[in-house]
């Protein structure tokens, strides 16, 4: 048995890496995906450093000196004109936007009347920093007519962040859950893609032979269990050969885009991916320095090792799982159109697990929404992994969960492929017909 296993698991990898399709994808995924990373990060720098121009008729003695440049707003004033010679000098200078300001009796009178005109909606960022501005005046309004004076206004305005620390008494920083979440995320994605990707071949590999009628002739001399088998294990290596190479050749053409074309990777890890505007002190470079050392000793922390072999943990057990379904489901329809009434309900679990998972663990790693999806063992390849940067133990997953979900994931394999067995076993050879619910359940009982 062991022989012809080894024959058929051969046979399915050389066939699938073999393939013009599978080696023209191999070549060319890591440079679209490189690419596509590339092109994203230029945009985004694109994005970011558009400086929309706002000009601003100021009526009132109230704003005269409260707008100043910023990261995404320049602002050019214009005096002694009128609110239509504005308007048109706007246009004619194709400027973003003018900012309107009458003149009233008080501040709060002035502000609500105050407009913005622009050619279409204007950005949120612009309106939340003009808003800004309004509302820092009006506070300040406010507390002088209470008895504040400016100075101590300008010390109630100070921001403050609570100090963090573990218990041990190491500094820590917020943002750090998520960012964990993140990283376990792009895991877990990852699985789902694969078993999607691979899963599908598995199923079309069987479709092929039972419409050639080849499967008559290998079924001759080998067991149903076996060739299905077979065909996920070949399959699965052949997945994993295409995978690493695109983890290796993807990492050097990364390094070889930052190298050849100096990426500052520093300016893009800014807290909260913004700059504060204006000129920084010493004090405050002081602190984002501070802050980055201690985001990135937080991600030097993150068990790496635990996480890469846990990776590959539930990547082959949560395949071997979706890949005998994809099989089994091969087996029983005669084209791939007939497939589309059995596909979704193996897909929902795993758009399930990304969604659910992302919503439960950035709020909550620890609860019971995030603990159950992590033990279920159709959605645990993915949320588990979401979970896992955080280690395992004191502040992490608990032991016996991280356990309880892989003894629970090999037990359903084991349950999964044995009914999933029995279906390729009658469907393998059945044909012309298109297969109800009912009869695959009535398969199961065979």
């Amino acid at each position: 048995m062991a022989s012809k296993l080894g024959l058929i698991i051969k046979r399915e990898y050389l066939a699938k890496v073999r393939n013009r399709s599978f080696i023209v994808m191999t070549i060319l995924s890591p440079l679209l995906m490189v690419g596509m990373i590339v092109l994203i990060a230029y945009l985004a720098k694109i994005n970011d450093e558009e400086i929309r121009v706002v000009s601003v008729l100021d009526e009132s003695a109230f704003f005269q000196t409260e707008f100043h440049p910023s990261k995404n707003i320049s602002y050019v004033h214009m005096d002694e004109l009128t609110l239509e010679q504005a308007k048109d000098s706007t246009n004619s200078l194709e400027y973003y936007g003018l900012l309107y300001i009458p003149n009233k009796a008080t501040v709060e009178e002035t502000a609500n009347s105050a407009y913005l005109f622009t050619k279409d909606n204007p950005n949120t960022a612009v309106t939340q920093e003009l808003e800004g501005v309004f509302q820092k005046q009006l506070r300040q309004d406010r507390l002088q007519k209470l008895g504040v004076s400016s100075e101590q206004f300008s010390s109630i305005e100070k921001p403050f962040e609570i100090n963090l620390s573990t218990f041990e008494g190491e500094k820590s920083i917020k943002g750090i859950n998520e960012i964990k979440a993140i990283i376990g995320g792009g895991f877990g994605y990852a699985i789902m893609m694969f078993i999607i990707i691979y899963g599908g071949f598995v199923m079309r590999s069987v479709i092929e032979e039972k419409t050639s009628r080849i499967i008559e002739v290998i079924i001759s001399s080998v067991k149903p269990f076996q060739l299905m088998l077979g065909k996920i294990i070949g399959n699965s290596l052949a997945g994993i050969t295409q995978f690493s190479i695109w983890i290796v050749s993807a990492s050097l053409l990364m390094l070889a885009v930052v190298l050849v074309f100096g990426v500052d990777v520093a300016a893009l890890t800014s807290e909260n991916g913004a700059v504060a505007p204006g000129p920084m002190g010493v004090s405050q470079l002081e602190t984002m320095d501070g802050k980055m050392m201690i985001y990135a000793k937080e991600i030097l922390d993150i068990p790496w090792g635990l996480l890469i072999v846990s990776f590959f943990i539930y990547f082959i057990l949560g395949y071997l799982i979706y890949s005998s379904i994809y099989a089994a489901i091969g087996a029983a329809v005669d084209n791939e159109t007939d497939t589309q009434q059995f596909i979704f309900p193996i897909i929902l679990p795993l758009m399930l697990a990304i969604y659910v998972g992302f919503f439960s663990v950035f709020s909550n790693p620890h609860g019971p929404i995030a603990v159950g999806f992590s033990l279920f063992p159709l959605t645990s390849p993915i949320v588990m992994l979401m979970r896992l940067p955080g280690g395992i133990g004191e502040g992490g997953v608990p032991l016996w969960q991280f356990l309880l979900s892989i003894v629970l994931l090999i037990i359903t394999f084991l349950g999964i492929v044995s009914l999933a067995a029995k279906i390729y076993r009658t469907g393998i050879l059945m044909y012309g017909k298109k297969p109800t619910y009912k009869e695959l359940i009535k398969w199961l009982r065979y």
